[in-house]
């Protein structure tokens, strides 16, 4: 299942279908693919810890997606596939007047936004794989480190 789908795009731009392009499938899947590598980067090492309470011989130290719940990133994921694959698609990157380019600048900033209030809230993410995420398994960026 991917975090965003054409449905989830449409609920934010209802026209965007109308410019020619009648599937964003490849785009979701590449947004996807860079929420994946942003939280490899900017959460997954200070989590690891976390896993060796869950830590069996055959568990990796390498973050496994399909643990993640993908609902928790679906804003996040429209944002990006709309600001990174979508919009750039229709700009002919004018200088002035480009609504599209406009919108790529907006939906940019809405989702640096969300991505970093999900980091700080904390991913949702299945360390024991029981199929249920418990508070203790729901780990912010800045879990037990003093921030200034």
């Amino acid at each position: 299942m991917a975090m965003s789908t054409d449905t989830d795009v449409l609920a934010y731009e209802p026209d965007i279908h109308t410019y020619g392009i009648q599937s964003f499938a490849d785009e979701h899947a590449k947004t996807q693919a860079d929420i994946e590598r942003i939280l490899r980067i900017d959460w997954w090492p200070r989590h690891r810890n976390v896993l060796d309470q869950y830590r069996t011989t055959t568990t990796s130290v390498e973050m496994d997606a399909t643990k993640l719940t993908e609902s928790q990133f679906t804003r996040a994921a429209v944002y990006h596939v709309l600001s990174y694959y979508i919009l750039p698609k229709l700009s002919k990157f004018t200088p002035d007047g480009d609504v599209f380019r406009e919108k790529m600048e907006y939906y940019r900033a809405r989702f640096q936004e969300e991505i970093n209030y999900i980091l700080r809230d904390g991913p949702e993410y299945d360390f024991n794989n029981d199929g249920s995420v418990t508070d203790s398994e729901k780990q912010p960026v800045h879990y037990n480190r003093l921030v200034r």
